[in-house]
C-alpha cells in the first residue's frame, strides 16, 4: 500500500510538472488516468545479466578483432573492478549504456576517458600535515620564560615581586608604511596624452546606455565623424555586429542616438537605412552560405554564392584599406560609399530575393532552377547585361549539375532516383519493356521537370528507354555518344554573335532542343534498324497479316472446310485445340516468313453451346507468339483486334461455306414450285450480300489500311511513333469492319444475318430430307464440278480425338450422310431446332423462306441507313461505298418479294 502510494505521488507530481495543469481541472483527471491505465499495461520486464555480460564480452572481442586493443585493455579492467561491487541495478545501467553506444569501435578514444577522471580536491593544509613528527622548534628556547628585567624599572620590578604575578608579555605594534604611488609621468609623457584622448573619444560606443537596441523613441545625442560611421557601416555589411546599426528580426535598424555634425538627421537615417537594406538582403545570403545543402543542384548554388560574398568582402576590405592608408588622400564620404556598395551589391540583392522566394526545407531543387531562370530571363529583359551574364553563369552551372542523370539516361540508359522518370519495380516482361518498365512523372501540381525542360522531357524519356531497349539488344556497348550533351553559356551565347540580342529563353530552348533531337534521332534510328533489319518486324506483320486478315484463302481454305465440316457434322473436335494447332502450322510451313511453331490455335470453353450460329466461332482464335522486341510494338491490345477480325472474317466465311454448300439439294418433283423459286431468290441474295462484305473488307479496307501502315512505320521517327501508327491502323480496321464499340448494332446486324444464313441452310437441307424419304428411287447425290463422281460410299464411323484425316473430305449429300450429321447433332451439341429435328411440309417451307427474306430486307436497309449516317458524321469513306452497295439491290427487290 505504502508504494501504490507513493508512486500515485509521484505520478500526480509528473503530471503537474510536465502538463502544467492544476490537480482539480478536469485536464487533470483526464491526464491522470491515462497515465495510470498505461503504467498498469506496461509489463516491467527485468534485464538478463547474462545477457548483458555476454554482449560486453562480444564488445571486448570486436575491439581486438578491430586492432582496437587499447579500447579492450581499458574496458577489461574496469569491468573487473565493477564486479567487486555487485548490486542488482548494475545489469540495467549496463544494457542502458549499451543501447546508447553509437559505433564504439570507430568513434571512442582512450584519451577522452583519461580527460574524464574526476580531480582530486585540494586538501586543506593543516599543522599534522606541516609538520607530521612535530619537531620543528623543539632546539629552539621559544617556550622558556622571558627576563624583562633589564628593560623594565624597579618599580615594576617591585610592584610584580609584590603581587607575586608574572607579568604579561607585551608586543608592539609594527607601523604599517604607505603603498608607493607610480607616478603616471614614469608611463607616459605630455605629447602621449592626447593620443590616449583620442583613442577614448574614437570609442564612441563606450556609454552605459548603448547596450540597449535602438528605438524611435530615444533622440540623437551624440555626434560622431564620418569615418566613424563609415567604418561601422562597413563592418555591418561585412556581418560583424556594431553600435551604429542593429540587427533586428531580419532587419537592420539605425541606432539614431548618434548623428553627423553637417546632415540633418532625416538625410542620415535614409542613407543609412538603404545601406540597412542592403545588409539585410546580403545576411540572407551569408546565412544560406552557412546551411549545408544536399541536392547535387543546390550545392552547385552553394558555391556560387561564397564565391560571390568573397567577392563582395574583398571589395569593402579595398575600401577600408584605402579609407584607412595613412598614404592616400581619399575624401571620406559616406554617400559615396553607399552608391559604391549599391552597385557592387546589386546581384547580391537579387540572389538574396531568390534565395528568399523558395523553400529551403522542402529541398526542391526543381522550384530552384524554375526561379533561377526566371530571374535570368528578368535581368536580361530589364537591360543590365553584366548581372545577366554573371546570373547565366550561375544557370548554367546549376543546370549541368542537374543535368547530368539526364546524360547518364540518354546516353547509357541508366536511371537514377532524382530523376523525373519512375521504375516500375514489377518489371520482368521484355514483351512490355517499353511500356511497363518506366514511366514519366509529370505533375502539374507539384512539378518534378523544370519548365524549360518540359517540352524535350517525352523526348528525353524515349530516348533514354531506346538506350534500355538496345542494351537488352546487346547494341548498347558498342555505341558511342552522338556529341556533347552539355552547355555552357558560350555554347548559347557566342563571342561576337548578333544572337545576344535575342531573347534567353529562346536561345536556351534551341540549344536543348538540339542537344535532345541529337540524342533522340541517333538512339531512335537505330533501334528502328534493329527491330526492322534483326528483329523481324515486317516478317512478323506479314505473318500476322496472312494468319489472321486471310491474304491469301489458299492457305486458309482447307483449315476452313475441316472445322466448318466438322460443326456440321456434330463433330465434338472442331474446337480441339491440339488438331487444330496441329492442322494450322501444317498449312502456314509452306511460307518462309512464317514460324510454326509460334502458331497456336486455342480454344475457350463455352457456356452456350449452340452449333447453328456463327458465334460459336468466337470460341477460337489464332494465336502468333511474337519475339519480344515485336510485341512492344505490336501489343496485347493490338492482338485482341487481330483475333476479333479474324474471328469475324470467318464468321462470313462460316456463312458463306453453308450457303454454296445447298447449292445442288434440290428435288425434281418440285422444280416448278413456289418454294424452290423463293429458296433460289433467297440464296442469290445472301450470297451477293456476303461477297459484298466480304470483298469489301479483305479488297478494299484491309489491303488500303494495310498499305498505309506500311508508310507510316516506314517514316516513323522513333518507336513510339511506330506503336502509335500500328495503333491507330488497327483502330481504323476495327472502324471499317464495324467492330468498334460505338458501331455494334451494325455489327450485330450482320451477325443476325449470317445467322440466317445457317438458318437457310438448315431449313433447306430439312426440306430436302423430306423429298428423300418421299422419293426413295431418287439418286442420293448428284456430281460435283470438278471432283470425280464417287459411289458405294457408306458412313464414315465416328473417329476419337486425334484421329480426323486433314485430307478433303467428300462433300457427300447421300441421306446416310445427312442422317450421320442429325443423329450426331442431336447426340453431341443437343442442337433441338424445328429445322434439323425432321422433315417439314410444303406450306411450312414456304412460310420460313418468306420470314427469312423479310428479315433479311430488313437488316440490309437497317445497315445500309445506319452506314450512311455515321458516315456522315465521322466521314468515314469505306462506310458509304459499302452502303451504296447494299443499296444497290433495292431496284431489284420487286423480281424475288
Amino acid at each position: 500500500m505504502a508504494a501504490a502510494g507513493t508512486q500515485k505521488a509521484l505520478t500526480e507530481e509528473l503530471i503537474v510538472a510536465v502538463a502544467k495543469t492544476d490537480k482539480s481541472t478536469p485536464r487533470f483527471r483526464n491526464v491522470k488516468r491515462r497515465v495510470d491505465e498505461a503504467l498498469k499495461s506496461f509489463q516491467h520486464a527485468r534485464t538478463d545479466q547474462f545477457a548483458v555480460a555476454k554482449q560486453l564480452e562480444g564488445l571486448q572481442e570486436k575491439f581486438q578483432v578491430l586492432n582496437r586493443d587499447d579500447l579492450a585493455d581499458a574496458l577489461r579492467p574496469r569491468l573487473a573492478e565493477l564486479d567487486e561491487h555487485r548490486s542488482s541495478v548494475f545489469p540495467e545501467i549496463l544494457s542502458f549504456l549499451l543501447q546508447l553506444a553509437d559505433r564504439p569501435a570507430q568513434l571512442s578514444r582512450v584519451e577522452r576517458i583519461e580527460q574524464l577522471q574526476p580531480e582530486e580536491e585540494e586538501k586543506q593544509l593543516s599543522w599534522t600535515d606541516l609538520d607530521a613528527s612535530e619537531t620543528a622548534y623543539c632546539d629552539e628556547d621559544i617556550w622558556e620564560n622571558v627576563d624583562y628585567g633589564a628593560s623594565s624599572s624597579d618599580e615594576d620590578d617591585i610592584s610584580s615581586i609584590s603581587s607575586g604575578t608574572q607579568p604579561a608579555p607585551s608586543f608592539t605594534q609594527p607601523t604599517i608604511e604607505d603603498d608607493y604611488v607610480i607616478p603616471d609621468d614614469i608611463f607616459s609623457s605630455g605629447e602621449d596624452g592626447v593620443l590616449v584622448t583620442s583613442i577614448t573619444s574614437a570609442q564612441f560606443w563606450r556609454d552605459v546606455h548603448s547596450a540597449d537596441p535602438p528605438t524611435a523613441a530615444k533622440e540623437s545625442s551624440r555626434t560622431i565623424t564620418e569615418l566613424q560611421m563609415v567604418r561601422e557601416v562597413i563592418f555591418m555589411l561585412q556581418g560583424l555586429p556594431t553600435s551604429l546599426l542593429w540587427r533586428l528580426d531580419g532587419s537592420v535598424e539605425v541606432d539614431r542616438r548618434y548623428t553627423l555634425a553637417h546632415l540633418s538627421q532625416e538625410v542620415l537615417s535614409s542613407i543609412l537605412r538603404s545601406i540597412g537594406d542592403c545588409g539585410a538582403k546580403i545576411d540572407i545570403l551569408r546565412q544560406f552560405a552557412k546551411t549545408p545543402q544536399s541536392a547535387a543542384c543546390m550545392q552547385t548554388f552553394h558555391r556560387s554564392i561564397e564565391d560571390r560574398l568573397h567577392k563582395f568582402d574583398k571589395f569593402l576590405s579595398d575600401v577600408q584599406e584605402r579609407y584607412l592608408s595613412p598614404s592616400s588622400s581619399v575624401a571620406i564620404s559616406l554617400l559615396h560609399l553607399s552608391d559604391d556598395v549599391q552597385q557592387e551589391s546589386k546581384l547580391l540583392v537579387l540572389l538574396a530575393d531568390l534565395v528568399s522566394s523558395f523553400d529551403q526545407t522542402a529541398k526542391n531543387d526543381i522550384q530552384f532552377l524554375d526561379l533561377l531562370f526566371d530571374l535570368v530571363c528578368i535581368t536580361q529583359a530589364t537591360g543590365d547585361d553584366e548581372n545577366f551574364a554573371v546570373l547565366a553563369h550561375i544557370f548554367f552551372l546549376c543546370f549541368e549539375t542537374y543535368a547530368r542523370p539526364l546524360r547518364s539516361w540518354m546516353e547509357t540508359g541508366t536511371l537514377e532516383p532524382s530523376l523525373f522518370i519512375a521504375e516500375n519495380p514489377g518489371k520482368g516482361d521484355l514483351r512490355t519493356l517499353w511500356h511497363d518498365w518506366f514511366t514519366l512523372d509529370i505533375q502539374a501540381k507539384a512539378p518534378s521537370v523544370p519548365k524549360f525542360i518540359r517540352p524535350f522531357a517525352h523526348k528525353i524519356f524515349i530516348t533514354g528507354k531506346s538506350m534500355v531497349f538496345l542494351k537488352r539488344l546487346n547494341m548498347a556497348q558498342s555505341l558511342d555518344a552522338p556529341g556533347k550533351a552539355s552547355l555552357t553559356f558560350e555554347d548559347v551565347y557566342p563571342s561576337n554573335s548578333p544572337s545576344l540580342c535575342l531573347p534567353f529563353y529562346a536561345l536556351l530552348e534551341s540549344a536543348l532542343s538540339n542537344v535532345v533531337n541529337e540524342h533522340h534521332l541517333f538512339t531512335s534510328s537505330l533501334l528502328r534498324t534493329e527491330l526492322n533489319e534483326q528483329c523481324g518486324l515486317w516478317l512478323s506483320l506479314q505473318a500476322l497479316e496472312h494468319i489472321h486478315l486471310c491474304k491469301d484463302m489458299s492457305l486458309l481454305g482447307p483449315i476452313d472446310t475441316k472445322i466448318f465440316e466438322l460443326i456440321d457434322r456434330g463433330k465434338g473436335g472442331w474446337s480441339d485445340r491440339f488438331l487444330l494447332t496441329e492442322f494450322a502450322q501444317t498449312a502456314f510451313s509452306v511460307l518462309p516468313f512464317i514460324d510454326p511453331s509460334r502458331l497456336i490455335v486455342r480454344s475457350a470453353k463455352r457456356s452456350d453451346n449452340r452449333s447453328r450460329s456463327v458465334k460459336i466461332l468466337s470460341s477460337l482464335s489464332f494465336d502468333y507468339v511474337l519475339p519480344w522486341p515485336v510485341a512492344n510494338i505490336i501489343t496485347k491490345d493490338g492482338m485482341a483486334a487481330y483475333q476479333r477480325l479474324s474471328t469475324f472474317l470467318m464468321q462470313i466465311r462460316r456463312a458463306r461455306y453453308t450457303v454454296v454448300k445447298q447449292r445442288l439439294q434440290y428435288s425434281d418433283q418440285d422444280s416448278h414450285s413456289k418454294g424452290r423459286t423463293l429458296s433460289y431468290a433467297i440464296r442469290h441474295n445472301l450470297l451477293w450480300f456476303l461477297n459484298v462484305i466480304y470483298s469489301h473488307l479483305t479488297s478494299f479496307v484491309i489491303s488500303s489500311t494495310t498499305e498505309s501502315l506500311r508508310k507510316y512505320l516506314s517514316t516513323a521517327s522513333d518507336v513510339d511513333a511506330m506503336i502509335e501508327a500500328h495503333r491507330s491502323y488497327m483502330a481504323s480496321l476495327e472502324e471499317q469492319c464495324l467492330l468498334s464499340k460505338n458501331l455494334h448494332p451494325l455489327h450485330q446486324a450482320t451477325l443476325t444475318i449470317l445467322d440466317l444464313c445457317i438458318s437457310f441452310g438448315d431449313l433447306h437441307t430439312s426440306r430436302f430430307q423430306h423429298h428423300t424419304s418421299l422419293d426413295p428411287t431418287r439418286t442420293p447425290r448428284k456430281q460435283i464440278p470438278g471432283k470425280p463422281f464417287k459411289s458405294g460410299l457408306t458412313p464414315t464411323p465416328r473417329k476419337t480425338r486425334y484421329e480426323y484425316s486433314y485430307g478433303d473430305e467428300d462433300d457427300s449429300d447421300s441421306d446416310e450422310g445427312l442422317d450421320e450429321t442429325d443423329s450426331q447433332s442431336e447426340d453431341e451439341d443437343g442442337d433441338t431446332s424445328p429445322d434439323r429435328r425432321g422433315s417439314i411440309h410444303e406450306a411450312q417451307y414456304v412460310q420460313r423462306l418468306k420470314d427469312i427474306r423479310i428479315q433479311f430486307n430488313h437488316l440490309v436497309a437497317f445497315m445500309a441507313a445506319g452506314l450512311k449516317g455515321v458516315g456522315r458524321v465521322d466521314g468515314q469513306v469505306s462506310w458509304e461505298m459499302l452502303a451504296e452497295k447494299l443499296e444497290w439491290r433495292k431496284e431489284r427487290t420487286a423480281g424475288w418479294s
